[in-house]
């Protein structure tokens, strides 16, 4: 059984958002730190991606918005303000003088795990990048997000390699408002996700549908929240896999649906995470010659991150 490719950059801990932050450095570290443990994550399977290019980022974002990236950050690092202490001004991101280094290397990674999979080496690839991605919108930053590394990696698959129908599906607490923003009119990309109802940042009602391809499963928070998660992968997606019929999958996994995850009131296990990718490796296997990758979204008890990225991996190696 070959190991999954793990996609990591030490870039990502340069990314620094202030004491407190649940954003942390930490994050990755405990991820690396329990895959490795597990056997899961060697010198053989640990991939150390380029940056990416900014063309390859306005795959997805506006140039207006690039720079806006660019200028702010080259102020925080003019103003010294390395550790939380300067925020971009589209929204709720905190920056520091390495914070493009790490965005670059978070999309670098998706890149990398787009060309590793589609070229054969695997089927399946995991990217514990950070800062995340999924809310981050076309022109504008928020949600701890700079650049959309899933979306990134959506574009550029259907651009290099001519695929023409990529499934993201997202399982993180919140709703990926960037990732259903930037598709919302594009047929060659379905965005399904499932995330606690009434919470940040506001969208992801099941009437927001885009040109047929976009699937939102609001979910209220409470006991018994995972069977609802469960059900709608289950009962909603696959059977809507069965007219869209992706030819690559990307998964926004963000591990903060756990129970135990601070910022919200779901209640998944690690086990859950594990089912959730077994069903999408089923509809990989069937639509799409197994290849599927995924992208860290959220996940802020440390204990449970590692937990469930252990989980999810395991799976992904699965035969």
């Amino acid at each position: 059984m070959k190991h999954v490719p793990i996609v990591y950059h030490p870039d990502f801990a340069l990314h620094l958002t202030g004491y407190g932050h649940p954003e942390s450095p930490l994050r990755c570290q405990a991820i690396v730190d329990a895959l490795s443990k597990q056997g899961l994550l060697t010198e053989k399977n640990l991939i150390v991606p380029e940056r990416a290019s900014l063309d390859e980022v306005a795959l997805c974002h506006s140039r207006s918005y690039i720079d806006i990236v660019q200028n702010e950050i080259a102020a925080a690092k003019l103003l010294k303000a390395a550790n939380g202490e300067y925020t971009l001004s589209t929204g709720d991101v905190q920056i520091c003088p390495d914070s493009l280094d790490a965005a670059l290397s978070a999309c670098g990674a998706a890149i990398k795990a787009v060309d590793l999979i589609v070229e054969g080496t695997s089927n399946t690839a995991f990217c514990p990048v950070r800062p995340p991605g999924h809310h981050a919108e076309s022109n504008r930053g928020m949600g701890f997000c700079i650049f959309n590394n899933a979306a990134i990696a959506a574009r550029y698959a259907i651009q290099k390699y001519g695929l023409k129908r990529i499934l993201i599906a997202d399982w993180d607490l919140h709703h990926g408002n960037g990732t259903q923003e930037i598709f919302y009119n594009d047929p060659r990309v379905f965005y399904f996700s499932t995330h606690q109802s009434g919470i940040y940042p506001g969208t992801g009602q099941s009437d927001e549908i885009g040109c047929g391809n976009i699937m939102n499963c609001p979910i209220a928070g409470g006991r018994g929240s995972r069977l609802k998660v469960l059900k709608a992968f289950q009962e909603k997606l696959v059977p809507a896999m069965s007219s869209f019929q992706p030819e690559f999958i990307i998964i926004s996994a963000g591990f903060d649906a756990h129970a135990d995850d601070p910022l919200g009131n779901l209640d998944l296990t690690s086990d859950d995470f594990k089912e959730l990718t077994q069903i999408l490796r089923g509809i990989a296997r069937q639509y799409s010659t197994g290849r599927l990758m995924s992208l860290l979204e959220g996940g802020y008890n440390l204990h449970a991150l590692a937990e469930c990225s252990v989980a999810h991996v395991k799976a992904l190696r699965e035969s």
